[in-house]
């Protein structure tokens, strides 16, 4: 690793050593000294250079040295650049240079050589640093080159004249624009103006537009003490991405606040806000949350795309038998469908995926949400905000006088919430929700835990349904295996219909331009359903237990999630490592 602030001193000095010497030659030696009759006529003792020659060479110099300082100190900067390379190419083709322009005989060969030692390092490391960095970070661009004019005409008192009624940051980027949200969902267009006067606004919407490209479904700006580090989450897992330096990620970050109305001076208080964008015809809700951390504040912006949102219970994965029970059940007069899974398990997309299959044009569907994540139509969707008191219990009992026919609670937290669900249910109205359970019979138990009485559990609700998310195998690149006839005997399958299992390929030879490398594309459902017979309700008004629920479960049909999961591997559409990781 080279430093060049102290070699090019040495270097320096060897210049002007060779020019002194040089100078006390008798006879000119090399084509860059003065050969003419009249530079000899012009010049005096120790007068040798030609300095027509001459002064070309030191302009080429002084760039190089320059050029390596700063190429030094940008090797640092980026993370994702190799220091040691670069920094070695660009300084020692401009030393070989500079020993060919004085070795060489002939002048205008030397100098090429020089120019050519010079420039094709320094335009190669431009380039690959450009393809890493934003556009407003980007070098010898048009709009770079004019704000350096600019900058050399200020210097002089001269007002700069190129760029002129153009910034970098709106010049033609990715193909999305941002836009602010306002009360009511009104577009608030003063937020974007003042987001748009950072340089980091770029920044922002190539950032935006790589996640969605590479389907994230949240993007996370983690800060540490020299950069900010990204992550999308693609399919349920977190992939790092390019980080931005420290000074770029904060000011990456406040753009974002800027356009989800938060206080930027606040750093250290949790603070929430959305704002929207637009990608060409598809529009795109964000959700931004921040938080202090010990080496600053952190944001998370998930990201909601409506396009991506499932239309009907058939395409969220439920085998053809359980989507017409599933269908059965959501279209009752009245009753409880509750669905169960820990955090992003897909319960508010099939949630809305059984909305659907009700006719929303018959019958007065209200739902209330935290938030609001996807807009249905004919529906009304309320938002709960406990900053103003407005919680899920005092909505749900604002609702019970709107006349409603279907009610959806986003969630069950709390006894008050329960009790108001289960009396909905009971009083002629269909209600669905989610609760956080790790099957189906466990939701049931936490309901009780909740507080609520069971008579009241086992006269509302008429059905569990507990899922996971498991990542699709991508078909591009996927490689069939012999699945362990010891493993098939555990698994309970029959070890002569099972021929292959498939699985994501170890070592790839190259990366696969379908799902980027990761040998998964997209996600789908796994599902248990438990049906809530009468039998059942007799055992939950009495003193249910676990083991009776599920015997009772085992015995109407019900199929756990592992079961359900490997059918899902044994059609090919996912990994036994994949369902091994999702369900335990």
């Amino acid at each position: 690793m080279i430093r060049p602030r102290l070699v090019l001193l040495a270097t320096l000095l060897f210049g002007l050593f060779g020019v002194a010497a040089c100078a006390d030659a008798a006879e000119p030696v090399f084509s860059l000294f003065a050969q003419s009759a009249t530079m000899n006529s012009l010049r005096g003792r120790g007068f040798y250079l030609n300095l027509f020659k001459f002064l070309p060479v030191l302009g080429i110099y002084l760039l190089w040295v320059k050029t390596t300082d700063w190429v030094d100190d940008d090797c640092k900067e980026l993370n994702n650049v190799r220091f040691e390379m670069w920094n070695s190419v660009v300084f020692f083709t401009g030393v070989l240079g500079l020993i060919l322009v004085w070795a060489i005989p002939i002048y205008f060969i030397g100098i090429i050589l020089l120019v050519l030692l010079y420039f094709v390092p320094v335009l190669s490391y431009a380039f690959v640093r450009n393809q890493t960095v934003p556009d407003d970070r980007k070098v010898l661009t048009p709009y770079h080159i004019g704000e350096v004019m600019n900058g050399i005409m200020g210097s002089m008192g001269m007002k700069g004249i190129f760029n002129r009624g153009e910034s970098q940051v709106n010049k033609a980027g990715p193909p999305i624009t941002f836009h602010g949200k306002g009360a009511g969902g009104k577009i608030d267009n003063d937020r974007v103006a003042k987001a748009e006067e950072s340089k980091s606004y770029m920044a922002c919407k190539e950032l935006v537009y790589d996640a969605v490209l590479r389907r994230a479904s949240d993007i996370h700006l983690e800060p540490t003490a020299e950069q900010m580090s990204v992550r999308y989450r693609i399919d349920g897992i977190l992939h790092a991405a390019e980080p931005f330096d420290r000074a770029t990620g904060d000011a990456v970050l406040n753009v974002f606040k800027v356009l989800a109305a938060m206080d930027i001076s606040e750093k250290r208080k949790p603070q929430d806000g959305s704002f929207g964008a637009k990608l060409e015809s598809r529009d795109i809700d964000f959700r931004v949350a921040t938080s202090g951390s010990k080496s600053g504040e952190k944001m998370v912006m998930r990201i909601l795309d409506n396009a991506s949102a499932v239309g009907r219970l058939d395409e969220v994965g439920l085998r053809p038998k359980l989507v017409g029970e599933i269908r059965t059940l959501v279209t009752q007069p009245h009753g409880m469908f509750v669905l169960c899974g820990p955090t992003g398990s897909g319960k508010t997309t099939t949630l809305y995926a059984a909305l659907r299959e009700i006719d929303r044009f018959q019958k007065n569907i209200i739902t209330v949400e935290d938030p609001i994540e996807y807009h249905l139509d004919n529906v009304t969707q309320m938002e709960i905000n406990t900053k103003s008191g407005q919680t899920f219990a005092g909505s749900l009992r604002s609702i019970m006088r709107q006349d409603p026919d279907v009610i959806m609670v986003g969630e069950i937290r709390d006894q008050e919430t329960a009790t108001i669900a289960c009396q909905a249910a009971t009083t002629g109205h269909m209600v669905f929700s989610t609760v956080h359970s790790n099957d189906t019979v466990t939701a049931l138990f936490r309901l009780l835990d909740l507080g609520v009485e069971p008579f009241m559990i086992a006269s509302a609700l008429s059905a569990v349904l507990g899922q996971r998310l498991v990542r699709v195998l991508c078909d591009a690149c996927k490689e069939p295996y012999k699945p362990k006839p010891e493993f098939l005997k555990k698994a309970n399958l029959p070890i002569d219909k099972v021929d292959v299992f498939y699985r994501k390929p170890a070592e790839p030879e190259q990366v696969c331009p379908q799902c980027g490398g990761t040998g998964y594309l997209g996600r789908t459902g796994i599902f248990e359903l438990l049906v809530i017979t009468d039998a059942m309700r007799d055992m939950i008004r009495e003193n249910p237990s676990i083991n009776t629920i599920k015997a009772e479960a085992r015995k109407n049909g019900m199929i756990y999630l592992q079961e359900d999961g490997l059918r899902q591997v044994i059609q090919g559409k996912t990994s036994i490592d994949e369902l091994l990781r999702v369900v335990k």
